[in-house]
């Protein structure tokens, strides 16, 4: 089959080629792929990893062959999963714990957008406890994981305010709940129950001065490139890096 593989001393970073196929655990399906999405985090690693490593998260696409062990999704099953490499290939053994399957109503293009944004934004989200009622600050409210964040902290109760760079950024953002956008963290108001953290530098000097005075206190802080996704714990007298 045909994957793309890291090629790190070339001049393209990865190249086409023709591939094993992939072998299944008994807790794994085949999937054949229809679609998959490129994270920030991926192209970052394409520089550090031997030639041949095979790159790909996200993944969308139909069941070829189900797992041994009889676990769902079946055969010809339209799914969508999260490996940890070899997604951005023609077929791909995907643990069946890390699928779900894929509404006809969704695209495979629209689904392989999904597993890392969205359970990222899921996990951090739910960070913040119960939002009913409470405010959340979003900053990198257009990316990937913004904009899904965004939706669930909207969906969970909360009134959300997006942080973009720039004001073309905003578009769309008030339709998937967004109660305000503003393009300078500056301009915050008042304090919140959630403030999630995706952009680093000058964007997060001043954050702990508007969380609102309860414990644990959560803000995820991504610096691409410098340091690795980390969760800041603020209690009312000490900052921890975990």
């Amino acid at each position: 089959m045909l994957a793309l593989v890291n090629t790190p001393t070339k001049q393209t970073p990865v190249e086409l080629r023709e591939v094993a196929e992939p072998e299944a655990a008994a807790d794994e399906a085949i999937v054949a792929i229809q679609a998959f999405s490129l994270n920030r985090g991926e192209l970052a690693l394409l520089k550090g990893r031997p030639e041949g490593w095979r790159p790909g998260q996200d993944i969308a696409g139909i069941v070829v062959q189900p797992a041994a062990d009889g676990s769902e999704p079946g055969k010809g099953t339209r799914a969508v999963g999260l490996v940890d490499n070899g997604g951005w290939a023609q077929r791909v053994a995907v643990s069946t714990a890390r699928m779900a399957v894929l509404p006809d109503t969704v695209s495979f293009a629209a689904a392989a957008t999904l597993p890392v944004a969205g359970l990222t934004a899921l996990r951090t989200v739910r960070l913040g406890g119960a939002l009913l009622g409470g405010r959340a600050l979003i900053t990198g409210a257009a990316g990937g994981v913004g904009q899904f964040a965004v939706q669930l902290a909207a969906l969970s109760g909360a009134e959300v305010t997006g942080v973009v760079g720039r004001a073309e950024r905003a578009t769309g953002l008030r339709e998937r709940g967004a109660a305000a956008v503003i393009t300078n963290i500056q301009e915050a108001n008042g304090l919140f129950d959630l403030i999630l953290e995706s952009v680093g530098g000058a964007s997060l000097a001043p954050l702990s001065a508007w969380l609102l005075l309860k414990e644990p206190l959560w803000c995820l802080a991504i610096r691409l490139e410098r340091i690795p996704v980390s969760v800041f714990s603020l209690s009312l007298d000490t900052t921890v890096l975990a």
